[in-house]
């Protein structure tokens, strides 16, 4: 049977669990900021107590089944829950590390962790290898804060050092709000992680009366449209169920959303070949994200076995990207990290499901 993780409380939570509350305090700091995941360790905490809590509680849902590790630093983890199902999370360096003439450390690296919120995904977008699993169960605030834990104490990474977080791997957010927002909650927490609602991307395929619920939450996160077409048609193929939330009523959404006023609504643009990556949809993509302060992210589809969509041109891709950029929208062209591994979402499980049979 699975138990509780000590991930799913908030410190107001933990201490209603645990006397006298003061405990909690210390728990935190054992499991956020020296990473402990065995109760036994705990060298201030009573033995009594951490017997107590090992009948009743995990710390860590997670193990490491696997990982892949690319030449540019990008690791792929795929984690082992408690029930025997598979998910993954990304370990992604965004900026290496900078060094002044005399060799002083001036810039740590800068680290991104992506996360999963479901096992597997029911949104079926036709470009996504996740979706090929089918949806098996949402995930709980203790795994998905697990992932980020996790990954942090794989690499050595200290619980004071920033790193930001997206939710863009396996499943739709939205589709387990309630437990997103409440990892979401325990990763803002002081005595944890501290990682506040600027450093937290959520990202979704478009559910449009759930990114309104997101926003009346109000927890300062920042939130990813993942777009991939300029009209409903296309969109539809790729994601079916953008018939019930069509790309106006996304457009619409996004505007009522609550973002802090120095940043931008990022929309993701998964350019495919001969699909979407033509000027006749820069210019749509234009006409659409009009009166949104945006910022739109075209990304390389990354091929994967037995897809049916081919991976664009690099001169397509620019010239998308410099017709948005001389018609006033802030454009990247997100840089393909870990292409000679498993990166793609979906890959690595996959791999590894295979490897069953």
């Amino acid at each position: 049977m699975s138990k509780p993780s000590l991930y799913d409380f908030t410190l107001k939570e933990l201490q209603e669990q645990v006397k006298p509350s003061f405990r909690a305090k210390q728990i935190f700091g054992w499991i956020y900021h020296q990473f402990v995941d065995d109760f036994s360790e705990m060298k201030n905490i009573p033995k009594t107590l951490q017997e107590e809590l090992a009948q009743k509680f995990v710390v860590n849902p997670l193990k490491i089944l696997k990982k892949e590790i690319s030449s540019d630093g990008t690791i792929k983890y795929l984690l082992e829950l408690q029930d025997g199902k598979t998910i993954e999370a990304v370990w992604l360096k965004m900026k290496e590390e900078q060094l002044d003439e005399e060799g002083v450390l001036t810039q740590e690296a800068k680290y991104t962790v992506c996360v999963s919120t479901q096992v597997g995904c029911k949104v079926g977008c036709a470009f996504c290898l996740t979706a090929k699993g089918g949806f098996t169960r949402d995930l709980t605030a203790g795994e998905i804060v697990g992932q980020v834990v996790t990954l942090k104490k794989d690499n050595d990474h200290k619980h004071n050092r920033k790193i930001n977080i997206v939710y863009m791997g396996m499943g739709e957010p939205l589709d387990n709000l309630e437990n997103l927002a409440h990892a979401i909650q325990v990763f803002q927490e002081n005595e944890g992680l501290a990682i506040s609602g600027k450093r937290q991307t959520v990202s979704t395929s478009g559910l449009s009366s759930k990114i309104d619920k997101l926003g009346a939450m109000d927890l300062g996160v920042h939130i990813a449209i993942s777009l991939h077409a300029v009209d409903d048609e296309l969109r539809t193929e790729l994601i079916p169920m953008n018939k019930a939330n069509n790309i106006q009523s996304i457009i619409d959404a996004v505007k009522r959303f609550p973002i802090d006023t120095r940043k931008r609504v990022m929309f993701e643009y998964l350019v495919i070949k001969n699909k979407n990556d033509d000027i006749a949809s820069a210019k749509k993509l234009v006409k659409l994200l009009s009166g949104i302060k945006a910022k739109v992210n075209l990304i390389y589809f990354n091929p994967y076995p037995g897809s049916t969509y081919d991976r664009p041109l690099k001169e397509d891709m620019v010239a998308f990207q410099e017709y948005l950029v001389k018609h006033g929208l802030l454009c990247t062209i997100r840089d393909s990290k870990g292409i000679d591994i498993s990166a793609a979402c979906g890959q690595l499980k996959e791999k590894e499901n295979k490897k069953d049979f």
